[in-house]
């Protein structure tokens, strides 16, 4: 795997990382929030979202140093793996809290996916990164020694390029000495010479000439190929991607049809019961009259359900009328 391919992996595993972890920072909100208000004074319902959106908070600034400190070699040491785990373990209580209330197996269950998909993708995420960051760094050692072996071999050519470039001028000293001996062999023999250092020097040029060429083609099919593996690298992120997407998108459209099931069944029940037999408690008698006013019953079939006055009945149809009112919120005592 070259240093290109290793970044690419990088690249996908961090915004994977950042896909998980930004879903369980929504999905944790939405989860938790409806818990926190119910256990919150009704004048500081407001605030409800606050606790989670502190503790996704923390997650991020986790993975976000982690991210950091894996590219630059580092360890944090032990407390940010206990911030790590606290974190994790914080979410995951918060998000199954409702559900362990109410003794609901399959909702601790449901619940918990996405916290310990948070915890396992923090741990996981960070393992790769630093087995990612030990890769580059190998990367960059092997391309060193090329390079110095590449220096060392340039050098010696140089100077074997030096000692034949001296010896030629010895040898030219030598003829030189010789040409006032004997002038005319001496002549045609340094044409021949002549000839045949051109013929080589012109073969030598061929030579390099084939050499890098041939040296061009194989960095061009290299890089070809590096090419390829990056968009099949890119392509199959995309997908997985993707998959995950509609994935949470069946699982959302899923969990609303389930919500307004219970809900109607819950409504259904509650205008089943028939007429009372007294004054009812208001907290019960507000959820009949939410479920008569989403039923569209009359002011008072609705008071004759909850045993209270036609009056109070037309004052709680008055307040649903109003768009902020919270009806569904009334109607599972939430």
């Amino acid at each position: 795997m070259n240093s290109v391919q290793t970044r690419s992996a990088e690249h996908a595993l961090s915004g994977g990382t950042w896909l998980i972890v930004c879903g369980a920072m929504l999905y944790s909100i939405l989860t938790v929030t409806p818990l926190m208000a119910k256990h919150t004074a009704p004048e500081w319902a407001w605030t409800a979202p606050i606790l989670p959106l502190v503790v996704d908070a923390a997650v991020v600034i986790v993975v976000k140093l982690d991210d950091v400190l894996a590219r630059l070699g580092g360890h944090g040491g032990r407390w940010p793996i206990v911030l790590r785990w606290m974190t994790g373990l914080m979410t995951l209580a918060l998000n199954t809290a409702d559900s362990a209330l109410k003794k609901d197996l399959v909702g601790v269950a449901v619940h918990s996916v996405a916290p310990l998909l948070l915890i396992a993708t923090s741990e996981a995420s960070l393992a790769y990164r630093r087995a990612l960051a030990a890769a580059l760094a190998a990367l960059e050692f092997e391309r060193k020694a090329q390079r110095e072996q590449a220096e060392n071999k340039a050098q010696e050519r140089a100077d074997r390029a030096r000692a034949h470039t001296r010896e030629e001028r010895e040898h030219a000293a030598q003829l030189a000495r010789e040409q006032r001996e004997h002038e005319a062999s001496l002549a045609r023999e340094q044409a021949e010479r002549e000839e045949r250092q051109q013929r080589e020097e012109r073969e030598e040029r061929e030579r390099v000439a084939a050499a890098e060429r041939e040296i061009r083609e194989r960095r061009e099919r290299e890089r070809e190929q590096r090419e390829q593996e990056r968009e099949r690298l890119e392509r199959q992120a995309r997908e997985r991607a993707e998959a995950e997407q509609r994935e949470r998108a069946e699982r959302a459209a899923r969990e609303q049809r389930e919500r307004q099931e219970r809900i109607a069944r819950e409504r259904d029940a509650l205008l089943e019961r028939g007429p009372a037999q007294g004054k009812l408690p208001e907290a019960e008698a507000r959820r009949i009259v939410t479920a008569a006013y989403e039923s569209a019953l009359s002011v008072r079939q609705a008071a004759e359900l909850c045993g209270w006055s036609v009056g109070w009945v037309s004052t709680r149809y008055a307040e649903h009328r109003d768009p902020g009112s919270g009806a569904e919120l009334a109607i599972t005592g939430s």
